[in-house]
């Protein structure tokens, strides 16, 4: 269900997949083939909500006055509140990303870690725990990012009817 509320209304990309069992209201963008999942609260109340390109919001999740870049795969059941979540990164099932954090590019938040307010997680970097303590990531898991938000660029394309957009890298392979 959309929404407006205090003169703004959700805008929603054409190419983008938002379930008919989530909720957006007022100041909220969704990007292109981007997907939005059953039980998922959109608040753009009093802040704010930008989901950026191929990133995903899976169930259960409120996002409010967030900004979430491309490519980011937010978990079922997870919070982010007032904070910035930049390309490439993936929030765990459960987790909270609190007011003024930010977590950079190719970072994971893992399940139910709390990032706390205000804390900013380096690019590279995995927060985990209560409160969140950072260690770096290895290639292998910055690679496991892309390919979850692969899947939901799929999965969202057979939602909508439409085949899955493909990019090609520079050396031929598809991403």
């Amino acid at each position: 269900m959309e929404r407006a509320f205090d003169g703004a209304a959700p805008s929603i990309a054409d190419e983008a997949f938002v379930s008919e069992m989530a909720y957006a209201v007022g100041d909220v963008e969704v990007g292109p083939r981007s997907s939005i999942w059953p039980f998922v609260c959109l608040r753009g109340d009093g802040g704010s909500v930008t989901v950026g390109a191929e990133t995903n919001v899976q169930e259960f999740t409120m996002l409010h006055g967030a900004t979430l870049g491309d490519e980011v795969t937010v978990g079922h059941g997870a919070v982010v509140d007032y904070a910035d979540v930049h390309d490439h990164a993936l929030v765990g099932m459960g987790s909270a990303v609190m007011g003024g954090a930010t977590v950079e590019s190719n970072c994971i938040v893992a399940a139910n870690a709390v990032v706390r307010q205000g804390q900013r997680i380096p690019a590279g970097h995995m927060a985990y725990g209560v409160p969140a303590e950072t260690r770096p990531l290895s290639d292998e898991q910055v690679a496991q990012i892309g390919k979850t938000h692969r899947n939901y660029v799929e999965l969202a394309a057979k939602y909508r009817g439409t085949p899955a957009e493909e990019k090609s890298g520079e050396d031929g392979r598809v991403d």
